[in-house]
Formats: C-alpha cells, sequence, structure tokens
C-alpha cells in the first residue's frame, strides 16, 4: 500500500490536518514544522494523490493546449514550456493539434466539455474576432500567440511590431540599406505577418529611409521551403538586397541555404535575421541572428492567467480580460556580423 497523510503525521509528530496543511502549501504553518513534516514526506516517499484532490474540487485537474503546427519547433518549444508551467499547479496537459484550419480551432473552442478539461489554452490562426465572440459557456480559456484580437479573454502575445522594428533597426545599425522582408500574407491585418511587416516599415522610416515594397516577398507558408523559394524570387529581381528580416527562423534558414546556392556569403554580401530563436539556428554552419521571444514567460504567463480563471470562475465579478506582452530580446550572431574587410 502507499504511503498516507496518516503514515507522514505519525512520522512527523503532528496531526493529519497539519500535514495536508503542507501538502496543499497553505501559508499558516510555521517554518519550522512545516520543515518537520517535508523531512517525513521525502524519507517516506509520500506522492500526493492528484487525482482525488482534484475531484474534490470538482475538476479533473487536466488542461488543454492547442497548436497550429506539431512540427514547428517554435510551438514545440512553448509546448514544452507550458507543460513545465502546469506541473507547477500540478496540472496534466492534453494537447492537441489544429494545423492552423480554422474548422479544427472552432472545434477546439467548443468541443472540449467542462467534464473533460478546466481550461483551454489556445494558439489561433484562423480564428476571427465573431468566431470568438460565438463561443458557448465552456471552459475557461486564454489566448496564447501573436494575431491581435478584440476578444473577452486574457491573451499572451509578442509585441510583434516592436520586436521587428528592433530587427530591423540592428540591420540598419550595421550600414544595410536594402533590407527585405520574407513572409507578407495577403490575409487578415490582424495576422503577426502584417505586424511584423509594420514594424519593418517603421524601422525604415524612421531611419530617414523610405520603405521599398519590392522588397516585400508574400509566401503561402512560413516553413523553410517558403524562405528559400522567397529568397530565390528576391534575387531573381534587378536589384539585390543586402540584408533580410524572415518572418521566422525558420523562413531564415532556407533563405540563407538559397543564398549559399547562389554563391553569396551571409553576412558578407547578404545579412539575415530571424524571429523565434529556435535551437536549430543557433547551430548552423552560420548562426542566426534572431529575436527570441521569452518563451518561459508566455508559457507561465498562460497558465497562471488560466488556473486564476479556473479558480474564480464562479466569482461574482472575475478579472477583466488582460492582454499581457512579455519581454523579448535581439539576439544577434554571426548571420548579421560586420563585414570583414
Amino acid at each position: 500500500m502507499g504511503v498516507s497523510l496518516k503514515d507522514v503525521a505519525l512520522r512527523a509528530g503532528v496531526s493529519v490536518k497539519t500535514v495536508s496543511n503542507v501538502v496543499n502549501d497553505y501559508p499558516h504553518v510555521t517554518p519550522t514544522t512545516r520543515a518537520r513534516v517535508q523531512r517525513a514526506i521525502d524519507d517516506l516517499g509520500y506522492r500526493p494523490n492528484l487525482t482525488a484532490r482534484h475531484l474534490r474540487k470538482g475538476r479533473t485537474g487536466i488542461i488543454a493546449l492547442a497548436i497550429p503546427e506539431l512540427g514547428n519547433p517554435y510551438f514545440a518549444e512553448v509546448a514544452g514550456a507550458v507543460i513545465d508551467a502546469a506541473a507547477r499547479h500540478s496540472l496534466t496537459v492534453l494537447l492537441d493539434h489544429t494545423a492552423g484550419s480554422r474548422e479544427k480551432e472552432m472545434l477546439v473552442t467548443q468541443g472540449f466539455g467542462a467534464h473533460v478539461i478546466d481550461g483551454l489554452i489556445l494558439s489561433p490562426i484562423r480564428l476571427e474576432n465573431e468566431d470568438l465572440a460565438a463561443r458557448g459557456d465552456g471552459p475557461p480559456m486564454v489566448l496564447l500567440g501573436e494575431r491581435e484580437y478584440d476578444a473577452p479573454y486574457d491573451h499572451i502575445m509578442v509585441d510583434n511590431v516592436g520586436a521587428a522594428r528592433a530587427a530591423v533597426r540592428h540591420l540598419l545599425d550595421i550600414g544595410r540599406r536594402r533590407i527585405a522582408y520574407l513572409g507578407a500574407r495577403r490575409e487578415s491585418t490582424r495576422q503577426p505577418a502584417h505586424l511584423r511587416l509594420r514594424g519593418w516599415r517603421q524601422a525604415i522610416l524612421a531611419a530617414g529611409l523610405e520603405p521599398d515594397e519590392s522588397m516585400v516577398v508574400a509566401t503561402e507558408g512560413y516553413d523553410r521551403r517558403d524562405g528559400a523559394a522567397a529568397m530565390a524570387a528576391l534575387l531573381d529581381r534587378e536589384e539585390r538586397p543586402d540584408a533580410v528580416f524572415a518572418y521566422n527562423d525558420l523562413m531564415a534558414i532556407g533563405a540563407m541555404r538559397t543564398l549559399v546556392e547562389r554563391g553569396l556569403r551571409v553576412p558578407d554580401d547578404v545579412a539575415v535575421v530571424g524571429f523565434d530563436d529556435i535551437e536549430e539556428g543557433r547551430y548552423g554552419s552560420v548562426s542566426l541572428s534572431t529575436v527570441s521571444p521569452d518563451k518561459a514567460a508566455l508559457a507561465r504567463l498562460a497558465v497562471d492567467c488560466l488556473v486564476e480563471r479556473i479558480d474564480r470562475r464562479d466569482a461574482a465579478e472575475p478579472p477583466a480580460p488582460r492582454r499581457i506582452e512579455p519581454g523579448y530580446r535581439l539576439i544577434a550572431r554571426e548571420s548579421t556580423a560586420v563585414r570583414r574587410s
């Protein structure tokens, strides 16, 4: 049989209630007693019955995370960070893959019942404001990701415009003037691609230059092959860029491959900056400069907001919806090193 609260109480010389208070991290336990109980827990190898604890609260102890691309390293890293953050709340994460499909995103927002999960973290790509407004009375939900929404949900997202502006300003600071943007989209202006394009324009205008719209390349996707094809299309034009800001690291990696195949040097001929700071970008033959969102903070804030929503679901006055923007930083690596003479 497993170790019980009573066994721990006997070992520590305290009541079962005191052990319960320590296990549930209640504040009204003296440090000395807490330390004695914790020693007993460690000595006996006690593990709390999380299922029973959640059931007593009328919960499942499970939250869902829905992301658009399991194969994208950025989303994989974010998912890992969410799982770690949820574990600190003794929560299990049910992972779903929407493939960036509006139908699947709609199904996720409406298809999970309160008897399955306690709450949902959704990273939407295709949903519009009216889709979110039409959501019924499901489990609490928090939005995670780069699209802009006017919806009554907490939303954890990076400042796309500011981050893109910082990336392009870095290229300007190292002397580049013909700066391309790879990854524009023809869809809703709330898409992160449009927001990053806005940052590209703002940085160039702030430098006293006129944005050259011929340096903007639209793509259907955001993978390595999309970056490679976009870079090839750009190089086929009359005037070559001397720098590239790509929508994400995957596109930047694809673009650098095309540059090498065309006999151009990175960064001597063309400097490159990506976005996301995925691990792959750190270990190429030329390490990639990138915008690095604080993925751990994104995940922690999303989980903390969701837990608060779950805890206060029946409150008379729940917290007002919040938009929270964790930090980011520009990491300069070899792909934007100063030109060699």
